[in-house]
């Protein structure tokens, strides 16, 4: 017997292209299918074709959870690929509800996966042999919680009989019913945005009283924000304001301690005004006192200009000795001074009588 080689779709070695949907045949490959099992699968044996993989969903409002579990359903063996299931609107609203995405949008959500080989379209609610079988499924991942719908307590039971489930962990604290429970938390908040962007009460579907109710209430927001960022501008005005002041204060104290030093040092004790009032009057002392000229010079000493002609109308000054007796005179004398002066006096009179 001939024995034929596996020509299965081997895993995508680059992420510039969106995954393949999956054909009417999902293989093609004509070797017979031989599920492999875990310890096989563990091993990347055998090494001519990848392990198959099929992990199915909904995958409403495509999140970072369902990433997660594809990733690890992608990571479960060293050489695997994986084939994702979506189920159809008609399938999902029977079996578990409305969805805000519709299948085609979910379909091509999960052809951007970097994780995923390949997506089946309109994918079975309960996993028959032959469908896996179709597809030639080794594996099948999803989270370990049983799952109980359309009738049955755990739609993946008779997978785990077979020994064919693997699990993966669940995203904590985001799903698509958390993302639902936000929407409807804080309806009127969206209602209002889409409102402000131009949808139509109608496609929202709002009442009129909650139209006109919502747009009084974005006016009042729109007047909130202009008197925040008037208060934004008019705190970084005050605070320019206050930074110059303070600059400008500082400029004042400091020129004001130039000029009371300058002053100090010009009137103060030892300033410099002082000591040219102390030498002026020096100067003018000298020039005053007897023994001294206005230029500094001695009387007696020659005088550097020639001597002027008396005028006739002028008398001639006093001698140089009356006028040193008259200035000595001319000051207030001691009490000895002036007895003695007046004993010289009589001596003088006995004399000339």
């Amino acid at each position: 017997m001939e024995e034929l080689e596996h020509t299965c779709p081997q895993p995508r070695t680059t992420l510039t292209e969106p995954a393949i949907f999956a054909k009417e045949t999902s293989c093609e490959c004509r070797a017979p299918h031989e599920r492999l099992t875990t310890k096989q699968a563990r091993h990347a044996t055998p090494v001519d074709r990848p392990v198959r993989v099929y992990a199915d969903g909904i995958f409403d409002l495509f999140h970072s959870g369902h990433a997660r579990a594809l990733m690890q359903a992608k990571n479960l063996f060293p050489n695997s690929y994986l084939i994702v299931g979506v189920c159809s609107d008609e399938l999902t609203h029977k079996y578990k509800g409305f969805t805000v995405m519709t299948e085609d949008e979910r379909y091509e959500a999960l052809r951007h996966c970097r994780y995923v080989d390949e997506v089946v379209r309109d994918a079975p609610w309960s996993l028959s042999p032959e469908f896996l079988e179709k597809h030639k499924i080794d594996f099948v991942a999803h989270d370990d919680i049983p799952y109980s719908s359309a009738g049955s307590e755990d739609v993946y039971k008779h997978i785990k009989e077979a020994g064919m489930f693997v699990p993966t962990q669940r995203t904590e604290g985001i799903s698509t019913s958390d993302l639902i429970t936000r929407i409807v938390r804080d309806y009127d908040v969206y209602a209002r945005r889409n409102l402000q962007r131009g949808y139509t009460a109608k496609e929202l579907n709002v009442s009129y009283i909650n139209e006109k109710k919502y747009r009084l209430q974005n006016q009042v927001d729109r007047m909130k924000e202009k008197v925040r960022t008037v208060e934004e501008k008019s705190k970084h005005f005050v605070y320019k304001v206050e930074e110059k002041s303070a600059d400008l204060i500082q400029k004042w104290e400091e020129k004001s301690r130039e000029f009371i030093g300058n002053f100090l040092e010009l009137f103060g004790p030892d300033g410099t005004w002082k000591q040219m009032f102390a030498e002026r009057s020096g100067r003018m002392i000298q020039a005053l006192s007897p023994g001294g000229s206005p230029n500094g010079s001695p009387s007696g000493s020659p005088s550097s200009s020639p001597p002027r002609e008396l005028s006739p109308l002028r008398s001639p000054s006093p001698p140089s000795h009356w006028a040193h007796s008259h200035a000595r005179a001319s000051s207030p004398p001691s009490p000895k001074a002036a007895s003695a002066s007046i004993s010289s006096m009589s001596e003088g009179d006995e004399d000339e009588k």
